[in-house]
């Protein structure tokens, strides 16, 4: 299901700045809620994000990272801002641009992505577009992970710490 979102979507509606220092579910709990308070309750893991142009825009906080950890499939917007991608990449969300995408849905018709050619498909109306191709090492972070796990795999840092239970207090 692709949920759309308008022009010039910037990293503070997608992270607000009151959470920035918080925990990545604090960050994660306060995602568009100053512009579409309880669409977390709505959207489903799995779901699609639909921008305009220039989605991303703003400072380079963590926003990528929290549509990640909400279970967002992947960004699909007509353009977006080049240090947003980056962190699309970094943090594992994928994320395509693709002329054209905004008009050809409405929100919650349903959308197939072929990541082997770069296709989208409305199903609903049968449109396909083309994304522009994302090089093959770039997807392979975005479809990973991003980049901490790909480093920790080729051993230049130390995997992240698994959470530990407090010990129970008697």
């Amino acid at each position: 299901r692709v949920w759309n979102f308008g022009d010039n979507i910037n990293t503070d509606l997608m992270l607000p700045g009151d959470v920035h220092a918080g925990t990545e579910e604090e960050q994660a709990a306060a995602v568009f809620r100053a512009n579409r308070p309880g669409w977390l309750k709505e959207m489903r893991r799995g779901d699609l994000i639909i921008g305009d142009r220039n989605y991303g825009t703003g400072s380079s906080r963590l926003a990528a990272r929290s549509l990640r950890n909400i279970g967002i499939a992947g960004l699909i917007a007509d353009s977006i801002n080049s240090l947003f991608f980056r962190n699309c990449v970094n943090f594992g969300l994928v994320a395509l641009e693709c002329p054209g995408i905004s008009e050809a849905f409405d929100e919650l018709q349903i959308a197939e992505v072929s990541l082997a050619d770069f296709t989208v498909k409305n199903l609903a109306t049968s449109a396909v577009l083309h994304a522009q191709p994302v090089p093959a090492h770039l997807l392979d972070m975005m479809q990973n992970g991003g980049l901490y796990p790909l480093l920790e795999k080729q051993g230049y840092i130390a995997p992240k710490a698994k959470s530990v239970p407090a010990p129970a207090r008697h």
